[in-house]
């Protein structure tokens, strides 16, 4: 298993993979109901070989190997290769679904079970879950959701930044491409995700020409 800090992972968030997590080495990893499998999925939907990820040249690529009951990237059946991007959610048949996320260095190497919470809202960092007023979201938050909402939890109402979001929302890219207005549809986003647990509170606020900080009172 590659050791380095920069490996990829793919996180389980539904079906019997929910919870556990695997570092994707050089050399790659299948998925299947196979013991065989480095990702073993014990359900009968999916193939003893089910679907393949493979790293080549600083890239990650997933391949369904014919299995009966397909693979999903982002809610789409894949045929061919496809090169999974930070935050891809993958689906295996209807058994069991993934967030594959690009770097390890942004996922906690350890899980003590202590959840962060402010309020209302509860995050489980390693299945990158999010429960509000005591109803989990469901479909998951996107990685970027995801990382957005943490910075405001773990800031315990203080002000986040413009500059924090992009430096924390999405580490190591290209920071010319992430406008305002991506980062503002990113809030509104995130805004409505936690209307459908929770729809008469307001959990973000907006301080103008400053940022964003969480509602602590909410």
């Amino acid at each position: 298993m590659d050791s380095t800090a920069e490996s990829p992972v793919l996180i389980g968030q539904s079906g019997p993979v929910q919870g556990s997590r695997w570092i994707i080495p050089p050399a790659g990893i299948t998925l299947g109901r196979d013991n065989g499998c480095e990702v073993v999925i014990d359900d009968r939907q999916v193939s003893r070989r089910h679907a393949k990820v493979d790293r080549r040249a600083g890239k990650t690529y997933i391949t369904d190997l014919a299995s009966k009951n397909g693979t999903c990237v982002n809610g789409v059946p894949i045929k061919d290769e496809v090169e999974l991007k930070d935050g891809d959610l993958v689906q295996i048949a209807l058994a069991a679904g993934f967030v594959y996320v690009a770097s390890d260095s942004t996922v906690p190497l350890e899980y003590d079970g202590a959840a962060p919470r402010q309020g209302r809202i509860r995050l489980n960092p390693v299945e990158h879950s999010v429960t509000v007023n005591d109803a989990l979201l469901d479909p998951p938050l996107s990685i970027h959701q995801y990382r957005f909402l943490e910075m405001l939890v773990l800031r315990s109402g203080g002000l986040v930044t413009r500059e924090d979001v992009i430096g924390t929302v999405w580490p190591g890219e290209d920071t010319e491409g992430i406008t305002d207005q991506a980062i503002d549809a990113l809030v509104r986003r995130l805004r409505d995700r936690l209307k459908e647990a929770d729809p008469e509170r307001e959990y973000i606020l907006t301080i103008r020409g400053h940022g964003f900080r969480l509602d602590v009172n909410a």
